[in-house]
């Protein structure tokens, strides 16, 4: 086949799951989840695992459910699990499908980053300096940083440091692989009110209960609100932040603020040399004909 994988992204909240699923019973697929918050154990609704679509079509997923949250998961590991996933699948005659909207995660396989793991940069010098020292070297290595939260702890500090290190020594293609990239996508508008209506969905049906499930089995607020999004602003409410109302606003206004950032990513990529193909989420039998045309090479 000229493909090795087919990887289903888009931004939040357009079906993407949905759409994978149906690909992998029509090729005899198993799906690998490019999400980052998806691979934490009993974080269900607020990260829309959708598990159910993948049991009701008895397709096996990978990278979903394999930490505890209370663990620590980065890019790196991401990396490692996923090679560790596609020889799986290739072992078990089986073709890899990849799904999810973490641009970073996506960008590792189908940019072919390098990323060595931090544990092989010395930490005992980062230790020993101040905040504002370990403040001027995270500017000096990253002068347009975004994440400013990186500040407020030295942990923090020191970890997006060694990060950064890593990204800059970082030369040589470690995932090498001819992907078939389907990207699903609406207008914006199509996309505010999906995420607004599924918002309403998962408050009504548990997410608050899930997340003080979390905070019952030893996860921290800080770790909550460092998961960002439903588990921020969820968190920010129970301990007496913010009321009901204006969690709601806040959290609904930061998905679309996010669904946005994933659109600029993913054009971000494209300028790069990622070729995506896109489509809208009700095509399914125009996915379908494209990505089996494509991998019969027709």
């Amino acid at each position: 086949m000229p493909f090795e994988l087919v990887t289903i992204l888009g931004p939040t909240a357009v079906g993407k799951t949905r759409i994978a699923v149906n690909l992998a019973s029509k090729i005899n697929g198993e799906i690998i989840s490019a999400d980052s918050r998806q691979v934490y154990t009993g974080m269900d609704i607020g990260t829309g695992k959708d598990l159910i679509e993948f049991k009701k079509n008895n397709i096996k997923y990978h990278l979903i459910d394999i930490v505890d949250p209370t663990e620590e998961y980065n890019i790196f590991r991401f990396a490692q699990d996923f090679k560790l996933s596609l020889e799986s699948i290739k072992n078990a005659g089986r073709f890899p499908l990849m799904v999810g909207g973490s641009g970073l995660y996506l960008s590792v396989v189908l940019q072919s980053y390098q990323l060595p793991s931090v544990t092989d940069f010395e930490t005992d010098d980062l230790g020993k300096k101040s905040m504002s020292e370990l403040q001027e070297m995270l500017l000096q290595l990253k002068p347009k940083l975004h994440n400013i939260t990186d500040f407020n702890s030295q942990k923090r500090l020191i970890k997006a440091i060694l990060i950064e290190q890593a990204r800059k020594q970082s030369d040589n293609k470690v995932i090498n692989i001819n992907s078939l990239n389907v990207g699903i996508k609406l207008n914006r508008e199509e996309i505010k009110n999906r995420i607004t209506e599924r918002l309403k969905s998962r408050l009504a049906n548990g997410m608050i209960d899930e997340v003080k499930g979390l905070i019952q089995k030893g996860v921290s607020h800080e770790k909550l609100q460092n998961f960002g999004l439903e588990y921020k602003f969820i968190s920010l409410h129970l301990i007496g932040k913010l009321n009901y109302n204006d969690m709601f606003q806040k959290l609904n206004s930061s998905i679309h603020t996010f669904a946005k950032k994933q659109m600029t990513w993913f054009r971000k990529m494209e300028k790069e040399g990622v070729e995506i193909n896109w489509f809208r989420p009700e095509q399914y039998d125009e996915i379908e004909n494209f990505v089996l045309s494509k991998l019969n090479n027709e």
